[in-house]
């Protein structure tokens, strides 16, 4: 029996997700990528364990982001403005908030980030989100307290957003 049976199947299942999950961390398609792929390298090492230990998507998850937190490499910064790049195109509401969003995102510390993307792309419970940390539920608390206030002050206009609505 190879130890790694099942590695294949729970990419293939997952990879979209985990991808997805990856993107909202790191803001960029491409290191998304990257960052995915250095997880999915180290968790095939511990296959057999994980899946002999039960979970092996809550750790993949979690891992996916502890290295995004502490990742050297840093995608290249962007020049932020308060307004998308006039781009010749004609966008809706929605795409507009989108774009804010992820700029506004791209502000937060890589820990506010983080907590955001879980707690509401993710729809995890704080408990959840701690566990996925790997820190308390009052340090996901916090997190979230000081993220959404910095939203705030960066987007005040997207406050009464429903995030269903920016999700999209």
């Amino acid at each position: 029996m190879d130890h790694h049976d099942g590695f294949r199947e729970f990419v293939l299942a997952r990879q979209q997700a985990l991808m997805r999950t990856a993107y909202l961390l790191t803001g960029d398609a491409h290191a998304a990528e990257d960052l995915l792929q250095t997880v999915l390298s180290n968790v095939v090492g511990r296959w057999s364990r994980l899946v002999r230990d039960g979970n092996p998507e809550a750790y993949t998850r979690r891992a996916l982001v502890n290295q995004y937190i502490s990742w050297k490499r840093r995608v290249r910064p962007e020049v932020l403005s308060p307004w998308p790049p006039d781009d010749g195109f004609s966008h809706d509401e929605a795409t507009l908030n989108r774009v804010m969003l992820q700029r506004a995102l791209a502000e937060l510390t890589r820990k506010q980030r983080a907590v955001i993307v879980l707690r509401f792309w993710e729809d995890m419970t704080e408990t959840q989100a701690a566990e996925a940390l790997g820190c308390s539920v009052g340090t996901v608390k916090s997190q979230t307290h000081h993220a959404l206030a910095r939203l705030r002050a960066l987007v005040p206009h997207l406050v009464d957003v429903e995030i269903e609505e920016v999700r999209r």
